[in-house]
């Protein structure tokens, strides 16, 4: 992934983003979180007030087999604990992994906004607002154990990934590879991208890797669709920023996490499964030679022929 330093909003906009690919930017002005952000300093300003953490056993956390329970804990004993190797007090082994997403007040209505959930540590942070202020959508806070890795997923909304301490490697996926990830829902199967099953997940070796690592004050722009995959090399604390880059009626009105499909595509995607149904009443080979011919018309009508 293309590194860049000291890219300006004008440049961005005009250069990077309708390229619609990765790029880590370098240098940016985030405010003094930076440095300010330690262990004692975050345990502090935000004290004892409780957080509901992803708690896991094994560094590879999995949301499809949901190998890791939901705990709570006060903020300030939280961060002192994943910051830790190894803990005197834990809730399944001495080695687990912590992981913070934050969420808003009802998690079913409220998005995740780093300005209401965690107003003091707000004031540290300067976001580079690279686009209009009634785009935004969410404001994600993260703190994770050094060793913990993220599935492979992807956002239906543009995003900056604001590594603001510890570090991270993040690889990536292109939209174009979805064939090949094994996919259930916006997650792919695969859980370890660096020693894959090819038993188990053959087609794997045709997806195009793009990586990345990401220092402290670092700055990665997931563009919508893409696929990434994150495993904190060091303790650290991140920041998530979303912005809607359809406009806004397009996306899901329920979704305070940024990852439902957009309207049109899950009117289409039910439209297709109902499809698929009524293909049933014929015999086998009626059913083989129609299912053919509705994937050629699919790749005629929406299939893009420029991708590069």
């Amino acid at each position: 992934v293309e590194r860049l330093e000291r890219v300006t909003r004008e440049r961005f906009l005009r250069d990077i983003y309708p390229r619609r690919k990765p790029v880590v930017l370098t240098g940016l002005e985030l405010g003094t979180c930076t440095t300010k952000w330690t262990v004692d300093y975050l345990s502090q300003a935000e004290g004892s007030k409780e957080v509901k953490i992803h708690v896991s056993a094994v560094p590879q956390m999995d949301f499809l087999s949901k190998n890791f329970v939901y705990r709570t804990l006060p903020f300030d004993v939280f961060v002192r604990r994943a910051a830790e190797v190894k803990h005197k007090e834990y809730f399944l082994t001495e080695d687990e992994k912590y992981y913070l997403r934050s969420v808003g007040e009802d998690v079913r209505k409220d998005i995740a906004d780093i300005r209401k959930q965690f107003p003091i540590l707000a004031e540290d942070v300067h976001i580079p607002e690279y686009f209009e202020k009634e785009q935004f959508f969410s404001s994600v806070f993260r703190i994770s154990s050094a060793g913990l890795q993220l599935w492979t997923h992807y956002d239906v909304m543009d995003n900056f990934l604001i590594q603001v301490t510890g570090k991270k490697r993040v690889v990536l996926y292109s939209p174009r590879d979805a064939p090949y990830l094994y996919l259930s829902g916006t997650k792919s199967e695969v859980l370890d991208v660096d020693n894959p099953d090819l038993e188990k997940y053959p087609l794997f070796v045709k997806a195009k890797r793009y990586q990345c690592v990401l220092e402290a004050g670092d700055v990665l722009f997931i563009p919508a669709l893409w696929f990434h995959n994150v495993i904190s090399e060091e303790f650290g604390v991140a920041l998530n920023v979303f912005w809607k880059h359809l406009p806004a009626e397009s996306y899901d009105k329920t979704d305070t996490y940024g990852n439902k499909d957009p309207m049109a595509a899950s009117r289409a995607i039910q439209i297709l499964d109902r499809a698929l149904k009524t293909l049933e009443e014929l015999p086998e080979e009626y059913r083989d030679f129609y299912a053919r011919r509705m994937v050629l018309r699919i790749q005629e009508k929406a299939y893009r022929n420029d991708y590069g």
